[in-house]
């Protein structure tokens, strides 16, 4: 049995897959380990530069999914195929080191810990991508109860029997990090160094930020239910008390009542707030409907695995 598994999704990442390869051989070469790649249907060479690594690193298991189906669905792929006692789940890019692997090893295991995240004190991301994660870390903290301390790293180790747990989520749009705080709270974080970069651009964008946000939100909590909920029911008794002074004034000084700058001002608002509740129940009837209709969470073209191919 391995004791660790590296979960790798790959997403136009050619020029990076060799040097990860070879610093993942480096760091465990005393470790029984395996590395699964899972190539999401990337536009580059990734996939022949996979094929590459695995003939000469038996230790790989590559994945071919049939269409680009998002990076938590990719790791889903990844995270039913492997067999470690252990499980690392990291990018592409080099900006997470191998190297680092065996002090968050080590920190799960003498610690008893079920997850261990990696912390990184200095990234080296965009500034909007800094923000887009501290957005989302508070919005964890207030709809998944997050600890405000530990960091939801895309670098992190778990044990195998959390993910077992994790695996048996067959929604649509999975949500890692979301789906590792609904099955446990035993967890810890270690700060390591984030590195640039060496190859390209990265893939995230504002959408894909914007993206996970939404699943954070709508696929782990009815808590935007209950918000929109009580935004309604605050919006209705300000429009009864307004109501009621409008028409005591109306009474009481015999004149009609000037404001119409006002009620447009009062009808544009709760119309915004009508149109943003439709929508959040939208998206949830939305993620509702595709899973009843078993919509997959990814669909895979091709498995190699010591050098033996299985097609889908």
């Amino acid at each position: 049995m391995f004791e660790i598994s590296i979960i790798i999704p790959v997403y136009n990442s050619a020029p990076c897959l060799p040097e990860l390869n070879r610093q993942i051989e480096d760091a465990l070469s005393d470790v029984p380990y395996e590395a699964v790649f899972i190539n999401d249907r990337s536009r580059d060479q990734s996939w022949d530069k996979i094929i590459e690594i695995t003939e000469r690193n038996k230790n790989i298991t590559a994945i071919d999914l049939r269409k680009n189906s998002g990076q938590d669905n990719a790791i889903m792929a990844g995270l039913r195929q492997a067999a470690g006692r252990y499980i690392v789940i990291m990018d592409d890019d080099l900006q997470h080191s191998p190297y680092d692997i065996k002090k968050m090893h080590e920190k799960c295991v003498s610690g008893n810990y079920d997850v261990c995240f990696a912390n990184f004190p200095e990234k080296e991301n965009a500034r909007w991508k800094i923000i887009g994660s501290w957005i989302n870390g508070k919005a964890a903290e207030f709809l998944l109860s997050k600890p405000r301390d530990i960091y939801l790293s895309p670098f992190k180790i778990i044990k195998n029997a959390v993910i077992q747990e994790i695996i048996k989520y067959d929604g649509p749009y999975p949500y890692i990090d979301g789906l590792i705080l609904a099955v446990t709270d035993n967890f810890t974080q270690i700060n390591i160094a984030h590195y640039k970069r060496p190859y390209g651009k990265g893939n995230y964008n504002l959408i894909k930020s914007i993206a996970v946000f939404m699943k954070l939100a709508t696929s782990f909590s009815v808590i935007p239910l209950r918000l929109s909920a009580f935004i309604g029911f605050i919006s209705s008794i300000l429009g009864f008390l307004l109501g009621c002074y409008y028409a005591v004034t109306h009474l009481t000084s015999n004149q009609n009542i000037e404001g119409w700058t006002t009620l447009v001002v009062i009808i544009l608002f709760i119309g915004g707030l009508m149109l943003v509740s439709l929508g959040i129940i939208g998206e949830y009837l939305g993620r509702a409907y595709l899973r009843l209709n078993n919509r997959p969470q990814y669909t895979i073209k091709e498995i190699i695995k010591n050098t033996e191919s299985v097609r889908a």
